[in-house]
């Protein structure tokens, strides 16, 4: 850990080996199999990964939810009732391609592994887009992850009745297959001890979202946030091989909205991809997304190969 900044920054600054060392014998309760199960389609996660990396992350959230819960039980003592249980809101950030999900996936299965049998629920923030129909209306289907394309009023009411204690509280649904919200579909969350909350923007504020004026933020109701970072060199090359291995696979389903790039040659196929990037992609995470980063409990900074070569965490 880097001392010699601690009056320049509000984060703590770890090296792999230092943040590995954290891991304080916290057992590695997943197979390899397991791990392959959770693993994007884009990346390379190891053991080694898990075992350096997220089990001290897993084991700091530990605390930190403990802590939570003795600060609730606090406030019920106070005031002489016995309220709901509130879940603890973990929110994960970061670029297209970085790996949020992967991560989300990881701290899912091993926060509901723990010997206290933590009740864990995972959701992205894509089911809150709104449907392609509206985004047509509006001219913003290239606009596909940026703030104006969020039903953001929906978004901030559902965090607020998970905070309220909502015995059921549901979500809608998203499906990268028809690249759509899934008419008549939701997602049912019933008072869990942790909810994981993954999207491009659950770390934005006001600020971002000039259009659609409210007071209240999604990042608000979170409780500890993760910032996943790397070079935008490394995110763009990550979000081609994605596109390329989703055109071997996911694109070659007839019912798949972009069923037609699976006939295209790989030289077009990445001169599309590369395109994608810099006009959509690219240009969201340059505008919208990298300068939240500052606003996260914790940042992973990914380098080649998905692996994380540092972590800062907040004061």
């Amino acid at each position: 850990m880097k001392k010699d900044q601690s009056l320049a920054t509000p984060y703590l600054q770890f090296n792999r080996q230092q943040w590995a060392a954290l891991r304080n014998s916290v057992p590695l309760t997943l197979t390899e199999e397991q791990i392959a199960n959770l693993k994007g389609i884009n990346e390379d996660l190891s053991l080694e990964e898990v075992a350096q990396i997220y089990l001290p992350l897993s084991r700091l959230l530990n605390f930190y939810f403990s802590s939570n819960v003795r600060r609730q039980a606090v406030l019920e003592q106070f005031l002489g009732t016995n309220g709901p249980r509130i879940p603890y809101i973990i929110g994960i950030a970061g670029s297209v391609a970085v790996g949020k999900s992967t991560t989300a996936r990881v701290l899912q299965a091993l926060l509901s592994r723990l010997p206290e049998h933590r009740k864990v629920e995972l959701l992205t923030t894509d089911g809150f887009l709104h449907p392609n129909k509206v985004l047509q209306e509006r001219g913003l289907m290239k606009k596909k992850g940026f703030p104006q394309s969020y039903d953001i009023q929906n978004l901030v009411r559902f965090v607020s009745e998970i905070k309220s204690g909502a015995p059921r509280v549901t979500a809608p649904q998203y499906s990268h297959l028809i690249y759509d919200i899934v008419p008549d579909s939701c997602k049912v969350i019933e008072q869990p001890d942790i909810l994981i909350l993954e999207g491009l923007n659950v770390l934005q504020s006001g600020m971002d979202y000039p259009h659609d004026q409210h007071r209240v933020f999604v990042s608000d109701f979170v409780d500890f946030s993760i910032y996943v970072d790397a070079p935008e060199e490394l995110l763009q090359g990550w979000y081609i091989n994605r596109f390329l291995k989703f055109r071997q696979g996911a694109f070659s389903n007839p019912d798949s909205y972009f069923h037609h790039y699976s006939q295209l040659p790989e030289s077009e196929a990445v001169e599309i991809a590369t395109g994608l990037w810099k006009e959509i992609n690219g240009l969201n995470l340059k505008q919208n997304i990298l300068p939240t980063r500052e606003r996260a409990s914790l940042i992973m900074t990914k380098g080649g190969n998905h692996a994380v070569e540092s972590v800062r965490l907040r004061k």
